[in-house]
Formats: C-alpha cells, structure tokens, sequence
C-alpha cells in the first residue's frame, strides 16, 4: 500500500481524464485531471515559497476549490497540512501561527493577518499564492512519507481552553478513508452533495477522501443553505450533514418523499441527533439516516450499518480496524453498563503536538485512545453515546469548549464569576449560555463589543442568565449539570439561523 495519502486518493481516477470531479455551482465542472493538475501547480508553488517536507502549512480561507488543491499539493509534498476555521478572531490565529510554528501561512485574500511566519493569500483576484501557482507549470513529483509521518494537523480544544494540535499521520487518514468507503459502499456513479467546511474532519477528510477513492463526483456547495441545498438534491445520491442541517431541510416543505427517493444515503454527525428528529426524517422522506460516531484525534469510529437496522440513538458498530471498549475504574464494564470509551487501532492520532504530557494522559497503559464520551455497548455490540466526560458543547456542528468562553467572560470587569454550558436548542442541538454573577453595571451590547476580537461568533453565548449563586458540590466545584437541568427549557421556542 502508498504511504503517502496523495496517491492513495489520486489512484482511483488514473487513466479517467475526463472523469469529473468537482462540480461548482458558480462554475465550470472540474475533472479529477484538472484538479490534480492545480495540485500539482500549487505544490511547484509551495517549493517556490520554500515549503519542505514535514513543514507546516496553516491555512485560514474560505471554502472553494482552490483551498481544496491546496490540501492536495500539501500531501504531495509532504508538507503537513493546518486548517484554521475562517472565523477564528485575529487573537486565535496569533496562536495558532505561534504553536504550529507554520513556514508558511495562507490565508484568503483581504483577510490577511500578522503573523511570525511568511504569509500569502489565496484567490483568483489578487491571491498571491494562486497568481504563483498559475504562472508555473504543475508537478508530478510526490514526496514519498513513511506511514507515521505527519500528514495534517487539526486542532482541537481542550480543558484548558487552549487548543491542541491533533497529529495525524498518512497511515491514520489513509485507514479510516478505506474503512469508510468499503463500508458505505461508495462507487463511481455515486453523486455526494458537499456542504461541510473544510476545516473540519468531516467535511476535509471524511466526505471528500469517501468520493476521491471511488473516483465519483461532488458538487462543492460553499456552505449549506437549505434552498441551494434542495436545488441541487435531484442531481445527488448521497449527502452528509450535521444534525442542525437536517432539522432545517425537514422545515421546509419542499423536502418530501418525492424529492428523496432517488438518494441513496444520508448520514449524520458531529453532534448527536434526538430520536424525534430521526423519526420524523422517515416519515417526510422514507429515508433513515445513517448515524455515526467520531472525533478529531481518531476520525469516524463507528457507524450504523448501510445494510442492516439503522437505530435512532445509536451510533453503530466499530469500523473495521477499530478495537472499542467501554471501561470504568481500570476495568472492562460489562453489556449495557456506562463507562467511557476507548479504542485502539491505526486510525488514531500520533498525538499532541509539542505535548507529551497531554498525548500520555490521553492514552492507557495499553495503548487505548481514551475518549472522555461516556457510552455503552449491547448484547450485539451497538455502542449508544450518553454524553460526555468533558463540557464540550456541540452548537451547529462546531465543538466548542466552556473554559476559553469563561476565561474571556472573567476579563469583563463587572462579572465577578461566571459558568458556561451548553443548553438544548431545537436548531443548534446546543446553544452556548452563559450564567453570570456581577459585581457592577452588565450591558450585553458591550460584551458583544468586548467579545469581537477574542472569540469567534459562533462560540459567542446566544443568553446571559443573571444568577446570584452557582450550584456547587461539597467540595466547591461548579456543577453544570445542574444548571442544564433546571434550565433545560430555556430556548425551547427559539428558533436561530445564525
């Protein structure tokens, strides 16, 4: 087998030029030919900007073709590729330009920020890299990597509030693609409708690497919107989404079971989806959704069957290659008993990056990935998710974590304490709330102010809830799911498109 995931994803189209790949609503269709060609271009362009192998390269752009060839030249010269969402403050960008410690930072044009390391913007107007890559001709050199060397690097938040960089070796990326593909039984007459970001493993990794190894198309939305979304669903035959896109498709009156009944499959993740939402998806469209489980450090861990009983609350078997348990205080628990999972196998990640310690205490002894999701397994080896270990909160797709929202908050000079938690949202799946103890004069329109620059506005709480106290236990410490509890209901008539 390759070792390097550039010519795994390109060997299914060899010998299929006019094979197309990409379809852009806003323009021509583009081959596989083509796309590798402007692979190949930005690859001779990152040599110019002396790009080495095992270099990293941070890029924060937009969503479009150009990005996703950018991705593709980074694998094929064996750089090591970062995304950064787009929205992400200039703060955030700062410090991920800081820790990765990238040779090169791309970002989109007009959105430049400073960086430490030299910097060029992406775009057919004006984009410096893009100019670059279009005045040189494109190369078919592909760096050769070991199956352990470094591929991309996502990063994730964590505890702390500061995120980590999540190291994601060729031969993880390349085993969780195969899995996927062979499992969801993807083939070249298969159409997928992308409206994923490509800045997450779902919408880089999971849905394009799927189509890639079946040499099949993908009409590349820019984002999802639910009427672009149902223009283009005739010409589909699978889509993938997150729970908030589907409970705004099952809104509109278009979405029937007329419109759905040539897709051969939806699935589903990033966030858990409530039984309701699963059952009225049947009765609008005939279709069950397949659902399934996965994170940042691991990729998609397991899966509800394509042929079999796909069941609401569920999230399937493992995939192949994939060892899961589920373990409670050093021991294996037993059928139907909550624990966190655990798993093992070479799709996992290679660790933290520039830290040891975190990668260690994220392991067992055995050389399990130990999750921090609690779950559990039936009689046929069905893993049900019943949350999480940690507070992250999962809003529209998007992992967000409290204590980089709290320690903002903290700042603001008249809170003199504060919690934020995650709270059920019939749109979002969760809406970020923040719970307040003051200490002076609180105006939300200059917290909105404050927070601009700091965070991103999706991380930005969508209610301040003023309190007197917060719940604590008998040793001090906040508990959260108190709050979620007595205020389980607060956005139980909203309804957010933000």
């Amino acid at each position: 087998m390759e070792s390097n995931l550039f010519e795994v994803v390109r060997k299914p189209s060899d010998g299929k030029p006019e094979k197309i790949f990409l379809r852009d609503p806003d323009g021509e269709p583009l081959t596989y030919s083509e796309v590798f060609k402007m692979s190949g271009r930005y690859s001779a362009a990152l040599h110019e900007c002396g790009v080495k192998e095992g270099d990293r390269v941070l890029v924060k752009v937009e969503k479009s073709i150009d990005a996703l060839a950018l991705y593709l030249a980074c694998l094929q010269s064996g750089a090591i590729y970062v995304p950064s969402n787009p929205r992400n403050t200039v703060e955030e960008t700062e410090y991920l330009s800081q820790d990765a410690e990238p040779s090169l930072v791309v970002f989109s044009h007009g959105c430049v920020q400073k960086v430490n390391s030299r910097s060029e913007t992406l775009g057919k107007i004006n984009g410096s890299l893009t100019s670059l890559a279009e005045s040189l001709p494109e190369t078919d050199q592909v760096t050769q990597r070991s199956g352990s060397d470094l591929a991309a690097m996502l990063y994730t938040s964590g505890t702390t509030g500061k995120p980590k960089g999540a190291m994601l070796s060729h031969r993880s990326l390349i085993a969780n693609a195969i899995a996927l593909h062979d499992i969801w039984g993807f083939e070249p007459e298969d159409v997928l409708l992308h409206c994923l970001p490509v800045f997450h493993v779902h919408g880089l990794f999971v849905a394009l690497h799927c189509s890639m190894l079946s040499a099949s198309e993908v009409i590349f939305l820019n984002k999802f919107e639910p009427d672009t979304i149902l223009d283009h669903l005739p010409e589909a035959t699978v889509m993938m989404g997150v729970p908030t896109h589907y409970i705004r498709l099952l809104g509109t009156s278009r979405f029937d079971y007329d419109m759905c009944a040539h897709m051969r499959l939806f699935t589903s993740g990033s966030a858990p989806m409530s039984t309701l939402v699963h059952e009225k998806f049947q009765r609008q469209t005939g279709h069950r959704i397949l659902e399934r489980y996965g994170m940042t450090e691991a990729g998609i861990i397991t899966s509800n069957p394509l042929k079999g009983e796909r069941t609401p609350g569920t999230v399937g078997f493992p995939l192949p290659g994939v060892e899961l348990r589920v373990a409670q205080d050093d021991r294996e628990c037993g059928i139907g008993e909550l624990g966190v999972v655990e798993i093992r196998g070479d799709h996992l990640f290679s660790g933290y990056w520039k830290q040891p310690e975190k990668t260690a205490a994220a392991f067992s002894q055995d050389g399990f990935l130990i999750t921090g999701d609690i779950g559990s397994i039936d009689e046929n080896g069905r893993l049900s998710l019943q949350g999480r270990s940690n507070d992250m909160m999962i809003s529209g797709g998007e992992n967000i974590y409290p204590k980089e929202i709290e320690l903002c908050l903290e700042e603001f000079d008249s809170i003199g304490e504060c919690v934020v938690v995650g709270l059920p949202h019939p749109d979002l799946g969760e809406a970020v709330t923040a719970f307040l103890i003051l200490n002076g004069e609180f105006s939300e329109a200059a917290m909105d102010q404050y927070l601009q620059s700091r965070v991103a506005n999706f991380k930005k709480p969508k209610k301040y809830v003023i309190v007197d106290a917060l719940p604590r236990n008998a040793m001090g410490k906040i508990q959260r799911s108190k709050l979620r509890e007595e205020y389980s209901s607060l956005f139980s008539d909203a309804e957010d498109h933000d």
